[in-house]
């Protein structure tokens, strides 16, 4: 399963090295991008929630975190507070950004302890992307296939918003943490392993990001998606994720 872990962990690795050149910026917003978006999110609902509710009958029988009246909630609970951290952080980044714009010339200009909060968040998000290739349920090939393509279409989408914030601090250095957080993940993945239980919280979180990471991208005005090819996007993995 390790060997058939390598193309996985590379085509998360090229996407953040090379998306640059599929040439994805600019308004009206890349149906590419709508697509990506479809995709990730129709993973999350489609496969990852399922996961998830055997994660939370396995936390219910062993009794972790039973808290009162959450009893049987605390998966979905991490999945809200991984939506709400991500949601936190694009606000942060916004307010700086238009805060920091130049008069009278609508641009801005980097705020280097927001790129770095920023990049620290994803490199985070990345290794536990990357931990998750290997370390979730009984993982058959297929499964491992359907997730890194799922995640790879969702890298476009956050690579995306993180150039389109950090232009050259992202490009410079920003891609590079991200690449090497993917493979310190997938290195500790095979090395190491965390009792079950936990890592179906890990990956609630990952599912909150990742509604949230696609989402923030979607819904705003000024982005000018396409809707259209969002539920393409959709429809496509939906039948692929149901047919397989």
């Amino acid at each position: 399963m390790i060997l058939n872990s390598v193309p996985a962990i590379l085509l998360l690795c090229l996407i953040h090295i090379f998306v640059n050149k599929l040439r994805l910026t600019g308004m009206p917003r890349s149906k590419w991008l709508s697509i990506a978006g479809g995709i990730s999110v129709s993973y999350i609902f489609l496969q990852a929630f399922p996961e998830l509710h055997h994660f939370q009958e396995e936390m219910n029988r062993e009794e972790v975190f039973s808290i009162g009246r959450i009893h049987e909630l605390e998966i979905y609970l991490v999945g809200l507070l991984g939506l709400t951290f991500f949601y936190g952080l694009e606000n942060k980044t916004r307010k700086s950004v238009e805060s920091r714009r130049k008069p009278n010339e609508g641009e801005h200009t980097e705020n280097i302890g927001i790129f770095w909060i920023h990049i620290s968040s994803f490199a985070v998000y990345n290794f536990i992307i990357a931990y998750l290739l290997l370390n979730r349920e009984e993982v058959s090939f297929l499964q491992m296939l359907l997730y890194a393509v799922a995640m790879s279409f969702h890298l476009i989408v956050t690579d995306h918003s993180l150039e389109s914030h950090f232009a050259s601090s992202y490009r410079k250095k920003g891609r590079w943490l991200l690449v090497t957080a993917l493979l310190a993940g997938w290195a500790t993945s095979i090395f190491t392993s965390i009792p079950h239980v936990y890592v179906g919280i890990i990956f609630a979180f990952i599912a909150g990001g990742v509604i949230m990471n696609v989402m923030k991208e979607e819904l705003p005005r000024e982005r000018e998606s396409n809707l259209l090819s969002f539920l393409a996007g959709v429809l496509f993995y939906s039948v692929v994720l149901l047919l397989v």
